[in-house]
């Protein structure tokens, strides 16, 4: 047992730092170890302005960083842009809770969009799910695409990814819009179960569904999740879920009736949608049923 007064400056003045040392049982090097001053050499002006373009896009990644300061002058490489944000701390916010949850005793079907070309509106239908962040936890948003004309047919909001929410926005586009000839989604649990299916196959309508870990399968919803997402959720930074709900609901009315899309030539979902709505093979008999 070490005796209390062992470290009194009085009774052991003497002690060489060897003894010390061994006493404590350390190597004598940390004694004398000076910690190195690591200078942060990097231009002050780039540190602004990539602490700048994180605070307008903090999506952004060390690439599209890099491509926005070499557009704003900067002669700086990728490997430095990567440095300094990693020293800063700057991460993209790209959070993603796991929405894809396949169970092994539903039916799969295969994927049937492969070199097709789409050339009319309810051609194909796809679906998806996706978070939806707010002050008070998840929510979890599901969507129906028209894949020529990007518009949505339909959502819902809601609190679980019980598979009914699924089936509701379903019934609303089968409701309001003619029927597609397919119907495309990932292999989740609320896509693969009977009671989801069985509403397509009693409509004659097509399934197909994406291979297993591709999500390229399902690019054009994933395209409006982007939009929906940057354009609206990270900037509104709901609350909770009724306010997700009415601010979502705006949001999808100006995706379909005003925002310019610059793969359908700058015109709005709506306009080609309703502008081409006549092609669709099942569009007369859509007509029929409203009557």
């Amino acid at each position: 047992m070490v005796d209390k007064n062992f470290w009194d400056l009085e009774t052991n003045r003497g002690l060489s730092v060897v003894q010390q040392c061994e006493f404590l049982e350390i190597n004598r090097s940390i004694v004398y170890y000076t910690p190195k001053t690591v200078a942060f050499k990097y231009d002050e002006d780039l540190i602004k302005a990539i602490e700048g373009i994180y605070d307008d896009i903090c999506f952004y990644g060390h690439t599209k960083v890099h491509l926005e300061l070499l557009d704003l002058g900067f002669e700086v490489g990728l490997k430095t842009v990567r440095n300094i944000r990693n020293l800063l701390g700057i991460k993209a916010i790209c959070v993603k809770p796991n929405t894809t949850i396949p169970r092994k005793d539903h039916d799969k079907f295969p994927y049937k969009l492969a070199g097709m070309e789409i050339t009319r509106p309810n051609q194909v239908w796809a679906t998806d799910i996706t978070y939806v962040p707010t002050l008070m936890g998840f929510a979890y948003k599901v969507a129906i695409i028209d894949i020529f004309s990007r518009k949505i047919l339909s959502y819902r909001i809601s609190n679980s990814m019980h598979q009914s929410f699924c089936i509701e926005a379903l019934e609303e586009a089968l409701r309001n819009f003619p029927k597609p000839e397919i119907f495309n989604s990932d292999q989740g649990s609320q896509f693969t179960g009977k009671k989801f299916v069985n509403i397509l196959l009693e409509n004659d309508i097509e399934v197909s569904m994406d291979g297993k870990g591709r999500a390229l399968d399902n690019i054009f919803i994933e395209r409006y999740w982007k939009s929906y997402k940057y354009e609206n959720v990270f900037l509104k930074n709901y609350a909770n879920l009724l306010e997700a709900r009415l601010e979502t609901a705006k949001y999808v009315n100006f995706y379909n009736s005003k925002r310019f899309h610059a793969s359908l030539g700058y015109k709005t979902p709506d306009k080609i949608y309703f502008g081409n709505l006549h092609k669709s093979v099942n569009y007369y008999e859509g007509q029929q049923m409203a009557a």
